[in-house]
């Protein structure tokens, strides 16, 4: 049995932050693909409070939400560090993560809600891409210093899984015209060799995101 074992789902950008963080050290361990519809025993068990993806479960004892297991990884396993050495730039590091988390959830409310709702929830969006668009306008390519860390890892739902639900929903709110720096750090984040290999196929993302928003449009009625 493995000594490692990772409760995910592949199209979930979660997950995948937890995936990269245990490629990135070289920890071999199992992956088990839950039902988000029908979830395990072994998930309910394993996450009471949240019962949700991802978990990480190592020696038979669980760690919750993917920052959380993302740190747990970097502290106990050997291998390149995710987070910075530098005592500032790790605390800077933590600081993008929680803003990311803080403002990720917004955005993808923002694709199924409707008039005004919506019309309110796109101004804090479209705050929240220029505070991005700001930051990102000196290096188009970390989020901290010189090195691909924890706030790139967790950057990866605006990277990727934005652009996914946009073409998806056909509502584009991260345009070129509008945050010009923001999608030149998103083109090279998705076209970088060293993260294509951690990133779903976009048009099966795009097929899943399509089915969720029809799912939720019914849901709705």
């Amino acid at each position: 049995m493995a000594e490692v074992k990772l409760l995910g789902h592949m199209y979930s950008p979660f997950s995948k932050r937890v995936e990269w963080a245990l490629e990135i050290k070289g920890v071999e361990y199992e992956y088990i693909e839950e039902d988000i519809q029908n979830k395990s025993s072994l998930l309910l068990e394993s996450n009471p409070v949240h019962k949700k993806i991802p978990v990480l479960i190592h020696n038979g004892k669980p760690v919750c939400e993917s920052t959380v297991i993302v740190e747990y990884i970097d502290e106990t396993f050997e291998g390149p560090s995710i987070l910075p050495k530098d005592p500032y730039d790790r605390a800077l590091a933590r600081f993008w993560v929680k803003f990311l988390e803080d403002k990720g959830l917004a955005m993808w409310k923002f694709f199924f809600l409707k008039g005004e709702e919506q019309e309110k929830t796109k101004e804090e969006v479209y705050e929240t891409l220029k505070i991005l668009d700001n930051h990102l306008k000196d290096n188009n390519k970390f989020f901290v210093g010189d090195k691909f860390g924890f706030a790139d890892i967790a950057a990866n739902v605006v990277a990727f899984w934005l652009g996914a639900i946009e073409e998806a929903s056909g509502v584009v709110v991260a345009s070129r015209e509008n945050f010009p720096n923001f999608c030149v750090w998103r083109d090279e984040y998705i076209n970088c060799n060293q993260n294509k290999k951690y990133l779903p196929p976009r048009d099966k993302l795009i097929a899943y995101c399509q089915t969720y928003i029809q799912a939720a449009a019914v849901a709705s009625k």
